[in-house]
Formats: structure tokens, C-alpha cells, sequence
């Protein structure tokens, strides 16, 4: 992918197929270090599962056989120098504490890094497409913070969807001032 916010974008639609009801996101910059972590609470993946998503050719999909998301992520990373690691915890085996941790590390000075992105459209896309599942966005640097939690904006708006035009057009607005600031 030309940008890491599609990978964002993939990944984070991985969480919410596996019915995930609260998918964290979370930028690290640290010096020349980019960490890239998604952390779910979805149904979670057999260690037999978690080993095969990093194959590409392995996909619960059934509108192509192949999954490109996390092998190219993979692939991202690994050019840069970086890795990129997969934990999960299934439903079954752990009712009270499941879910996935996909970690991608990737070295900013590497000719191969792939650039960010637009990650504000990727962030607000995955909100307006998934109204009724909870975001919880942050991007740290060395410089400050970018954060945003759609629980903490539930509270503020009460009935009103997330998904309404008004309420997209706030949380773009509200992490381009955050990033303005950064």
C-alpha cells in the first residue's frame, strides 16, 4: 500500500469483522521508531489462525482467496528494518479477556518507509462506516498528542449517530487542530 493509514484502514476492518466493540489504534514516534499497534476485543484468532495471517494467501474472506492486510503490513515494516508481531486470545478460550494485538514497528529513516498518510480519512472513515462500534484513536510523538475516543463523544451526543454529516465533519476538524498543534 503507498500509505500506512490504508494499512490502518485494513487492519482496524479486520477488528470490526471480528465483531469487535472497541478497537484501539495507536501511533508511537519515538525518535526514528514508528510503532503501529491495533488492539481489539473481537472474537480473537486460534494460535493456528495467528499463524497463518501473515500468509497471504490465507483469508476467512469468501469474495477472493487471497488476504493481503496484515502480509503487506508485514511486508511495510520488514522493509524499514522493523517487524511486526500478531498475539490473539480466542472468545472461547478466554470469555473475559480476548481479543487480537497486531505491533508493527517500522524505521522512519529507511529509504523503504512507507509515508504515513492521511490518517485523519482513515480515522473518520472507519467511523462513518462503523457508527456503532467504538474508535479509540491516538497518535503520540515526541511533540505531543492526538487522540480521539467515540465513547467519550457517545456521552457528549446521546442518541445522535456518529455516522450523521455534521458529526463526521467535527471529529475531521477536531484531529486537524489537534494536529496542527502537534
Amino acid at each position: 500500500m503507498k500509505e500506512l493509514s490504508l494499512n490502518i484502514l485494513d487492519v482496524a476492518e479486520n477488528s470490526v469483522k471480528a465483531g469487535a466493540s472497541l478497537t484501539q489504534i495507536l501511533i508511537e514516534e519515538q525518535g526514528d521508531l514508528l510503532t503501529l499497534t491495533f488492539k481489539d476485543d473481537g472474537c480473537g484468532m486460534s494460535e493456528e489462525v495467528v499463524r497463518s495471517v501473515i500468509d497471504p494467501f490465507y483469508t476467512t474472506r469468501t469474495t477472493r482467496k487471497v488476504g493481503l492486510g496484515v502480509p503487506l503490513l508485514k511486508l511495510a515494516a520488514e522493509q524499514t528494518g522493523g517487524t511486526l508481531t500478531v498475539q490473539s486470545k480466542t472468545a472461547e478460550e478466554h470469555p473475559d479477556d480476548h481479543g487480537t494485538e497486531v505491533t508493527a514497528t517500522f524505521y522512519k529513516n529507511h529509504l523503504d518507509f512507507t509515508p504515513l498518510g492521511d490518517v485523519i480519512s482513515s480515522i473518520t472513515t472507519l467511523i462513518q462506516g462503523h457508527p456503532d462500534t467504538d474508535f479509540l484513536f491516538t497518535h503520540r510523538t515526541e511533540s505531543g498528542e492526538v487522540a480521539l475516543d467515540t465513547r467519550e463523544l457517545r456521552q457528549v451526543l446521546g442518541d445522535v449517530p456518529l455516522d450523521t454529516y455534521d458529526v463526521i465533519k467535527w471529529i475531521e476538524e477536531y484531529l486537524t487542530e489537534q494536529y496542527v498543534q502537534l
